[in-house]
């Protein structure tokens, strides 16, 4: 991961208090801010705010990751006890493929992360736990290629994560659920990897992932059953509205309190539509394509809905799982809107 992010990416340690500064100073700016269009409130100078540099952030990265395939790693350990000598199982084969594959990610995605808010998935911590990421080489990065106000494009940075903050601490049962639905998803993939020392089920995997990329599917997506698809529909539907309503927030909000919003706007729209073919194609291998075009419908989503109802309407979507919208919902917020009609109807 830290090879293929590039050595370019690091802080000098004289740089961190100031920036450490100046980001709480920003996230405390913005609060109000949020508070005010939302509707929710959340004292954001409670949550932690961290700025990283790329290796930073892979090291904070990987002990999550570590945690999401806990699962897995459990299975993996069992075959190389059973294992012959020498001779490498298909589970053993599988994590070294997961393992460079998780490699490959966080070394492109450190290069390309701007923010993160952290809620650390599948752990143990308290909700208050949750930390706001700012990785100052890859804005820096940004800034010189879109030339825009430094500190306006921070903000709006910072908009997008904080926001991320208020849907999940202003409604705790949002990473109850997200765990409980990535725990059922990896338990699913263990199972099946933990019986794939039999050549029955190996060949079924190979068949069906030979099939699933015939049929368009991503690498990620190739290997997965149908129930695990459906499982899978259902974060992507959760990810695409966190993505969507964080963007939607930050957009609306920015719009007021930037000067040069439009521009940064409209300069970072362009960058992201003119990738080189080389990372296109790189996105679609990996699934990232479609997690872009994902958030985007979530985008779209949140606008339709808080544009037709008002966001107070849009904010039902955080009272429960059953108020969640589907995939085909996010498509066609229309749909979710007459469901929640008739939810509240019948109440």
């Amino acid at each position: 991961a830290n090879r293929v992010c590039a050595a370019d990416g690091t802080l000098f340690t004289e740089q961190r208090p100031r920036l450490q500064r100046e980001y709480e100073a920003m996230v405390r700016e913005i609060e109000q801010p949020i508070a005010d269009y939302t509707g929710t409130i959340l004292p954001l100078g409670e949550t932690r705010v961290l700025v990283l540099d790329r290796p930073d952030w892979i090291e904070a990265n990987i002990a999550n990751f570590k945690q999401l395939f806990q699962p897995l790693e459990d299975v993996y350990q069992r075959a190389a006890r059973q294992s012959a000598p020498g001779l490498p199982g298909a589970t053993q084969v599988s994590r070294m493929v997961l393992s460079s594959q998780v490699g490959l990610l966080l070394g492109y995605l450190a290069r390309k992360v701007l923010g993160q808010y952290d809620i650390s998935l599948l752990g143990k911590e308290p909700l208050d736990a949750g930390k706001l990421y700012f990785v100052e080489p890859n804005i820096q990065a940004l800034e010189q290629q879109l030339h825009v106000p430094p500190t306006e494009l921070r903000k709006w940075i910072a908009l997008h994560e904080a926001t991320h903050a208020h849907e999940f601490e202003v409604n705790p049962w949002v990473r109850e659920y997200l765990n409980g639905q990535l725990e059922g998803y990896l338990r699913s993939m263990a199972d099946e990897l933990g019986t794939s020392s039999s050549g029955h089920v190996v060949g079924t995997m190979l068949t069906r992932l030979l099939d699933n990329l015939r049929n368009g599917h991503n690498l990620i997506e190739a290997v997965m059953s149908p129930h695990q698809r459906q499982m899978l529909s259902r974060l992507q539907a959760l990810m695409s509205l966190a993505e969507g309503y964080s963007n939607h927030v930050m957009n609306r909000v920015g719009a007021k309190l930037l000067p040069h919003y439009e521009e940064i706007h409209a300069r970072v729209e362009h960058r992201q539509k003119n990738r080189s073919q080389i990372e296109e194609l790189f996105l679609r291998l990996t699934g990232l394509k479609m997690k872009m075009e994902q958030y985007a419908l979530g985008e779209a989503f949140a606008a339709r809905v808080a544009d037709q109802r008002g966001i107070a309407f849009l904010n039902r979507a955080w009272q429960g799982a059953e108020n969640l919208p589907t995939e085909a919902e996010v498509r066609d917020p229309d749909r979710w809107i007459a469901r929640i009609d008739a939810m509240g109807a019948a109440a």
